[in-house]
């Protein structure tokens, strides 16, 4: 495994800044993300440390030698948005966007790209099947020809008024992604799990490792804590924000001594990125960088890095 971290907590810090605190502080890679540049519609969205839109060879060497002077690789590319919105001007654009990102990573020789399914969130999830089939096929197919393999990240996005009542990303669930699974087979086409999202819709968060750990592309390490007490006031139909808040590793409800010993029973032998969302550490660059000094410092207690 490898030790990494998700730039998009240190948005005020160019690629080499980025680079060069992560190889200081012991971080073996970072997943970077690769939104257009524009104004953030979301908290961490809209970071851009690598810019796919125009990028060239002469940028590609110049990043390959940004990362290697930090002593520090590239987990993956990162870009997450509604493929599957039900605004198709927004659809079509992120979905173009996403196919600029898959074609950019062989270019800084990165076989790893992460994102999100999407979904009509006001929708069922039947009813946005159809969509599912006529939009991802034909993404993984760009993957295969690129040599690029795709991690769909669990999170349902499903977190604040805009979002109710289906969250903005179908794949949240093992059912789902069997279903998901069948219908592209493609080895290209798997998980960027991560455990946080399944403690706080109350499901076991280590049998999906074993069952589907060939489809194990990428992992993030983000706690999450339930709140029991605000649980028993509002219930599991309320708003999840109401009732449970992002962690640093450690600092919440994931076992992450069962969660290293399951991912290497498996024979996981890839990223592990450390994704910040604790609002504890927000306040100042200063505290970010603490809380990714302190996440290493904890994961290494349990994570064999190879």
């Amino acid at each position: 495994m490898q030790l990494g971290f998700v730039s998009a907590i240190l948005p005020e810090l160019n690629l080499k800044e980025v680079a060069t605190f992560a190889g200081a502080t012991g971080y073996r890679c970072i997943e970077l993300m690769c939104w257009p540049v524009s104004k953030a519609e979301r908290r961490y969205a809209g970071v851009t440390h690598v810019d796919v839109t125009s990028l060239t060879g002469d940028d590609a060497a110049r990043i390959a030698e940004t990362m290697r002077a930090a002593g520090v690789a590239i987990s993956g590319l990162g870009y997450y948005p509604n493929i599957l919105s039900p605004d198709a001007a927004e659809a079509d654009r992120c979905r173009e966007h996403l196919e600029r990102v898959i074609r950019a990573a062989p270019m800084l020789g990165v076989t790893r790209v992460n994102t999100f399914v999407g979904r009509d969130w006001t929708r069922s999830v039947e009813d946005n099947w159809p969509k599912f089939r006529a939009v991802w096929p034909g993404l993984i197919r760009l993957a295969e020809d690129s040599g690029v393999k795709i991690g769909i990240e669990n999170c349902p996005m499903l977190f604040s008024k805009d979002e109710w009542p289906g969250g903005k990303n179908l794949a949240v669930s093992p059912a789902i992604w069997r279903r998901m699974f069948d219908e592209i087979p493609s080895t290209s086409f798997g998980l960027n799990y991560d455990p946080s999202h399944m403690i706080w819709q109350q499901m076991d968060y280590l049998a999906p490792i074993r069952e589907f750990k060939d489809r194990l592309v990428h992992v993030h390490a983000k706690d999450v804590r339930i709140d029991r007490h605000r649980l028993d006031q509002v219930g599991i139909l309320a708003h999840p924000a109401e009732y449970h808040t992002p962690k640093l590793p450690g600092l919440g409800d994931v076992n992450w001594g069962q969660f290293f010993s399951v991912l290497s029973d498996v024979g996981y032998q890839g990223p592990v990125c450390v994704e910040v969302e604790d609002r504890a550490y927000e306040h100042s660059l200063a505290a970010r960088k603490a809380s990714l000094v302190q996440s290493l410092t904890y994961l290494r207690n349990f994570a064999i890095e190879t």
